[in-house]
């Protein structure tokens, strides 16, 4: 009976071009471009309370300071962690959206000029960076998607040839 040698799923050659494709992804221009805006989108959200002036409507100041902390954490990793970062893109782009709505949806009269303002702004940067980063997640799905094919198609033609 013969014994055969598996090597390690690191070892495959398909997921080591996979992870030299995100390396490459993370050094794009875009790439470090969108982590950078997302994090000073991120770092406005949660001072702007303290930067605009309306850190009186406690509700709304807390709950932009967490939103922004939230935003800063999950984009904020596109260098270090491009493959995983990326699928929550999606996360990110919701929290834009609840800055927008934030001024009317929490507790209390925190709806006034400069809140509003300040908050449809920054929601809508917000969500427009987070779609940037979940286009690319998608470019990346298209991509490995066809390079499984490929690595299935090599495989079966490899099986065929053994065969003969």
């Amino acid at each position: 009976m013969a014994s055969t040698h598996h090597a390690p799923i690191e070892e495959h050659p398909d997921l080591m071009e996979l992870r030299a494709r995100h390396d490459r992804a993370a050094a794009t221009p875009r790439a470090q471009m969108i982590e950078a805006l997302a994090l000073i989108t991120g770092l406005y959200l949660a001072a702007s309370p303290w930067i605009v002036g309306f850190n009186g409507f406690t509700t709304l100041a807390v709950t932009n300071l967490i939103a922004g902390i939230a935003y800063m954490l999950l984009l904020g990793g596109l260098g270090s962690s491009y493959e995983r970062t990326h699928s929550m893109a999606w996360a990110a782009a919701a929290i834009g959206i609840w800055t927008c709505v934030a001024p009317w949806v929490v507790a209390g009269d925190v709806a006034h000029t400069r809140s509003i303002t300040s908050n449809l702004i920054t929601g809508a940067i917000a969500t427009l960076l987070a779609l940037a980063a979940a286009s690319a997640a998608r470019d990346r799905t298209d991509n490995r998607r066809s390079s499984t094919g490929n690595y299935n198609d090599r495989r079966t033609m490899s099986q065929g040839r053994d065969d003969r």
